[in-house]
């Protein structure tokens, strides 16, 4: 067993420690030297490369396009949209000056004084504000919409407490960014986008996820609704997974964004917003993995087979290599990525011990025994199970395996979150069980009062109100006043 895997802390013992120590010994990502930044470690970005190209695809397939937007956004901006700057002003990094000069001891570098900026510059903490200031150039009239356009770029939110791929000042994500011609029109693309990230979410990333809208306090900046999907991790916590807001005729107004429409009246333009980040890699590594590593859903794997030989004679060795290249070969042709590691500055046991905790899905072993009697050791990652199988066939054996295994992942992770969901009437109870995590449906009263309680006295907070769940008036639990719906409370990341 690799030392890595024994130095690994237990998630029942430390489960903040576990994920911690994952990330950096899985070789996801790792603490930069700039203070909240994140280095994301090619195996990491592999991992969220295959999320953003099937992502992007599911964009397109809607009529999105891509564009790319400005890094910097003037300070004035930010100021036109009220709600929005005060959304984002205590997380803005600020340029001021536009260079360096060198210092009077001459052995360094300091800020030209002179260079001092006429309007100060903010690096994006999201785009809005520059991408409603650029629309207005390019819409004139109702046949100019809708503008459906995405970009894929970093973001700075000035974070104090950082944790890789959750939280960190800088990160990457999409954001999209659309404009239509009717309130409806930018309330179903809102809607869609949200349906979208819940179907990634599912199908992909096997993590399920309830769909719904949040609560005015807790709304994107400047939106008038902001729909979300939440997911529970394993310690019970929720992790908001992608959001999509309606934001009205809010930066139409701000950026004085006007077409005429078929009436041929002028009117401000309507408008959506919507983004995932890298904060999914997150979710996707505290949904699955385990006290032995990383489990990876085969659709997200960089590589969802690995192969190892296990041979003692260069004769056995040839035999060997050529089967795993036959199989190899087949692998490929059905659209699956397999590596076949025959390096030999590595004993066999180190590499089950790596791959197990990078989270290869399956893994074939290969042995001189194995060629007499025309078998292969298969193990799947999700159940650690093996099984010694037939060669013949073995390529298709193995493509079923992993539609297998994604499922596997899915219902065992659909199973957890659904036996952690209650229905809680009683404060006192709520107050003590969600210490111990988990999705609590309660009525609430609507208030921002009874909002802010819950949170103060328990550190949880309203996620939700939930789709796709029976709603019935009650008493909120909290004031003892009339309720018209249950929304979805939890501890969260």
């Amino acid at each position: 067993m690799a030392k890595e895997l024994k130095e690994l802390t237990k998630r029942s013992e430390n489960y903040s420690e576990w994920y911690n120590q994952l990330v950096v010994k899985a070789d996801l990502a790792e603490q930069s030297d700039v203070r909240g930044c994140m280095v994301i470690k090619p195996y990491g970005y592999a991992i969220w490369e295959k999320m953003q190209h099937i992502l992007d695809g599911m964009f397109k397939e809607t009529g999105v396009q891509n564009a790319y937007f400005p890094l910097l956004i003037p300070k004035s901006f930010l100021s036109r949209e009220a709600e929005h700057v005060e959304g984002f002003a205590k997380e803005c990094a600020v340029v001021t000056h536009y260079r360096l000069k060198t210092n009077a001891e001459g052995d360094g570098v300091v800020v030209d004084p002179n260079a001092k900026l006429e309007e100060e510059l903010i690096i994006r903490p999201t785009s809005e504000t520059i991408i409603w200031n650029t629309y207005k150039n390019w819409i004139r009239s109702y046949r100019d919409l809708p503008i459906l356009c995405n970009q894929w770029c970093n973001v700075m939110r000035w974070e104090m407490r950082t944790r890789l791929f959750l939280r960190t000042s800088e990160f990457l994500w999409q954001e999209g960014h659309t404009a239509h011609a009717t309130r409806e029109e930018a309330e179903d693309r809102a809607k869609l986008m949200l349906k979208i990230y819940a179907e990634f979410a599912e199908k992909y990333m096997a993590v399920p996820v309830v769909q719904g809208v949040k609560s005015e306090t807790e709304r994107f900046a400047g939106a008038l609704d902001t729909y979300t999907i939440e997911a529970m991790m394993q310690d019970g916590k929720a992790l908001q997974s992608g959001t999509s807001h309606f934001l009205g005729q809010n930066f139409g107004k701000a950026f004085d964004v006007q077409f005429l429409n078929k009436e041929n009246k002028s009117e401000y333009a309507w408008a959506t917003s919507w983004g995932v980040s890298t904060r999914l890699m997150g979710a996707l590594i505290m949904t699955h993995s385990d006290d032995n590593g990383l489990v990876l859903p085969p659709a997200l794997a960089p590589t969802q087979v690995v192969i190892i030989p296990i041979g003692k004679t260069g004769e056995q060795m040839t035999a060997i290599d050529a089967k795993a290249a036959e199989i190899c070969s087949e692998l490929k042709s059905m659209g699956v990525s397999v590596k076949y590691d025959n390096a030999d500055n590595k004993r066999p046991g180190f590499k089950f011990a790596d791959y197990e905790l990078k989270g290869i899905p399956v893994r074939l072993v290969i042995g001189a025994r194995d060629m007499e009697n025309g078998t292969v050791e298969v193990m799947r990652r999700d159940t650690l199970e093996k099984e010694t199988v037939s060669l013949d066939g073995i390529s298709a054996y193995v493509k079923q395996l992993l539609d297998d295994i994604q499922q596997n992942i899915y219902q065992k992770a659909l199973s957890f979150r659904d036996s952690h969901i209650y229905e809680c009437d009683n404060y006192d109870e709520f107050k003590e069980r969600v210490k111990e995590g988990g999705f609590f449906l309660c009525h609430w009263d609507g208030t921002v009062e009874t909002e802010a309680k819950i949170k103060e006295d328990t550190q949880a907070t309203i996620r939700c109100v939930p789709y796709g769940v029976e709603q019935t008036s009650g008493i909120d639990m909290v004031s003892g006043k009339e309720s018209k719906y249950r929304v979805l409370i939890a501890k969260a990341y």
